[in-house]
Formats: structure tokens, sequence, C-alpha cells
């Protein structure tokens, strides 16, 4: 009986000490997570945020593409042109339904997500141009008067903008050229990108955004001409 006893002792004291060895090791085992978590983490967000930033100018592109189908197709003219002509259009564009001019390259743009930035947690992904789709789904202002005439004007960009510290809102933008405009610091943290009317597309700074526009007509100055630039 005595030995019987002893070794439901024993039994028990071994099973403690396995218990306190696997408490031990799983404690030790959560702080090797909680580092490597430290450590890799802020990497993760890092490339997540380069990931998006190639993603939006990748967007850009594409459009850029469409851009230049279309006008191929129609007379070397961009819509904004056709826009431009038509009164009641334009009274809707400003009205704050930028999605109009947009559908009008429904063919040539396949499909409506590329016209919002992945880091722009202010609209949603549209998944047709005709079902719902609106100004909710856009993430990129719109040159009224970029022109095939000149390819280094800026034809389309993010659309976090602020003119003189202040965000900018819905509806067609117009500013002085006294006026400073620059990104702000959400989607990719005080840079932006732009896409150009020749197609291509690149990020910048505030100042590289001024630049830019300063400098756009085939090198000819373009701060005597007021901006219009159509923000969803």
């Amino acid at each position: 009986m005595l030995a019987a006893n002893m070794e439901i002792v024993n039994a028990h004291h071994a099973k403690r000490r396995v218990s306190g060895l696997t408490l031990i090791e799983l404690l030790v085992i959560i702080g090797v997570l909680a580092l490597l978590a430290a450590v890799l983490l802020p990497a993760l967000a890092s490339a997540k945020r380069k990931t998006s930033k190639i993603n939006c100018i990748s967007n850009l592109k594409q459009c850029g593409i469409a851009f230049r189908l279309w006008e191929g197709d129609n007379g070397d003219h961009y819509p904004q042109y056709f826009v431009l002509t038509n009164a009641e259009t334009m009274k809707l564009l400003a009205n704050g339904n930028a999605y109009l001019l947009w559908q009008t390259m429904s063919n040539e743009l396949n499909t409506p997500k590329i016209l919002r930035c992945p880091n722009d947690e202010k609209h949603t992904n549209a998944w047709s141009f005709s079902d719902g789709f609106s100004d909710a789904n856009l993430s990129y202002f719109l040159n009224l008067d970029a022109s095939e005439t000149y390819p280094q004007m800026i034809m389309i960009g993010d659309d976090n903008l602020a003119l003189d510290g202040v965000p900018v809102k819905s509806g067609i933008l117009t500013f002085a050229p006294k006026t400073t405009i620059a990104w702000t610091q959400e989607r990719h943290h005080n840079v932006g990108n732009i896409g150009m009317a020749d197609g291509s597309a690149q990020q910048v700074t505030s100042d590289g955004l001024r630049t830019a526009l300063a400098v756009s007509t085939n090198g000819v100055s373009t701060n005597t001409v007021t901006p219009r630039w159509l923000i969803p």
C-alpha cells in the first residue's frame, strides 16, 4: 500500500515538473514570437506600402494607355475635348460627377478597379462601369485641359491634394500660379503619383508636382494658365 502511494506521489511530482517545463517553454516561445513580430512587422508594412505605390503607378499607366487608345479612335482628341463642348455634361461634372467622364472610356479601361489607388481608404473598388459606379470609386483627378499637343502636361494623378494647406473638395478645381499645391500625408506619405499626357507615370514630391505643373508644355511654363482639375 505504501509503495503504491509513493508511486502516486512520484507520478504527481513528475507531472508537475513536466507541466512546469511546458509552461516555461511556452513563455519562451511567446517571447521569441513577440521579438520576431517587433522586427518583422515594420519591414512587412514598409514592403506593403512600396507595393501599393507601384500598383498606383501601374494604375495611372494603364489609364494613360486608355487615353491614347481613345484619342486614336476619336480624331486625336482626349474625351475631355468632347466634354468641354457639351455644356450640360460640364454642369454635371462641376457638380461632382467625375465618373461620367471615365464611363466614356470604359471600353479602353476594361475594369474600373484601376481608378482606385490601393492606399485610398476613402473610396472603394467598383466591379463594373454600369452597376453603381460613381465618384466613390475614384482616387484620381483629371486635367480637363490636357492636350495631346503637350505630352508632358499632367493629365491625371492622386487627388489627395491641398491648396495652401486646405484639402481640396469635389468638383472642378482651379488655382492661381501663386497658390501652393501639395500632397497630403494620406496614401503615399507626402508624395504622390501623376500621369502625363504621353501615357507615362511617375511618383513625385510636392515640389516635384509644382515643377511638373509649371514646366509641362514642351518646356514652356504654364504658370500663365489657370489649371482646371476635375476632383472626384
